[in-house]
């Protein structure tokens, strides 16, 4: 007997509304002057920080630690 599956995603759209996916991209590389790009992507939520995210994470070019922005 194959097996009856309710198909209810009115919950999970509601959570989902609000996650955007986001850039982020270093801001030394690019006054370094080498060549290439660290980028990164991350998801947030437009509604808890509508302003741009700024994170801290590894530039695998500059062997480093560098702040990451959020571009566009």
């Amino acid at each position: 007997m194959p097996s009856e599956k309710r198909k209810d995603n009115s919950m999970a759209k509601k959570s989902k509304e609000a996650r955007i996916q986001v850039i982020l991209e270093c801001t030394e590389h690019k006054t370094s002057g080498m060549p290439g790009t660290s980028r990164y992507i991350s998801t947030k939520n437009k509604k808890n920080t509508p302003e741009r995210l700024e994170l801290k994470k590894f530039n695998p070019i500059l062997k480093k630690m560098t702040v990451h922005k959020e571009i566009k």
